[in-house]
């Protein structure tokens, strides 16, 4: 039923319906890019996790992307919503793979540094997070500028869930140059990552 209703809606749209109330947007979004979000997942590996931990991982990175998108700052959803899972499945690993320093992580605190004073919060600060979303922009202005029209074509098909030969179809290329243009992408986007 929500494919029928949202099925024609562009993400913009479907944006403006979530932040008017509409709380089923979140639902058809969510699995309109679950598809991306398992392409992801398919090429990382979760040290001590399974698969569905990972998928799961970047659910919550794409839950991220349509709480915190802006259409004024930012480019297309698609985009952000790529950067997004990327980031939260990336922290995901690299904290998984700190858990090889268990032993170290659980040793006792000195006395002095077991004050209440020097106790770190667990909430991020609103200068925090206008930080971060500064850096986010600055990524996706400079992902956005490196990539060439094509790139952006392929980028936007490859978002939206089809295999690099049906974008090839589509663009009416070869696989093999859409191949290319989506390994020129992922370098461009992890030289854009901090």
């Amino acid at each position: 039923m929500d494919a029928e209703r949202y099925g024609k809606l562009a993400d913009g749209e479907l944006l403006r319906l979530f932040r008017a109330g509409d709380g089923a947007v979140m639902d058809f979004l969510l699995e309109k890019y679950k598809p991306m979000v398992r392409r992801l997942t398919r090429a990382r590996y979760l040290a001590g996790g399974e698969e569905d931990d990972l998928l799961q991982e970047g659910m919550i990175g794409l839950f991220k992307a349509v709480m915190g998108y802006d259409e004024a700052r930012c480019a297309a959803f698609s985009t952000f919503a790529y950067l997004c899972v990327v980031r939260q499945l990336e922290t995901a690993i690299t904290a998984s793979n700190r858990k090889k320093n268990d032993p170290l992580n659980h040793s006792e605190p000195l006395p002095e540094e077991n004050d209440a004073s020097g106790a770190a919060s667990l909430t991020l600060s609103p200068e925090h997070l206008v930080i971060e979303r500064e850096t986010a922009d600055e990524m996706l202005e400079k992902i956005r500028v490196s990539l060439s029209k094509m790139e952006k074509e392929v980028l936007r098909y490859y978002l939206a869930g089809l295999e690099y030969t049906e974008i090839a179809a589509r663009m009416g290329r070869p696989p093999k140059s859409i191949d290319n243009a989506l390994q020129r992408i992922r370098k461009k986007t992890r030289a854009a990552l901090p």
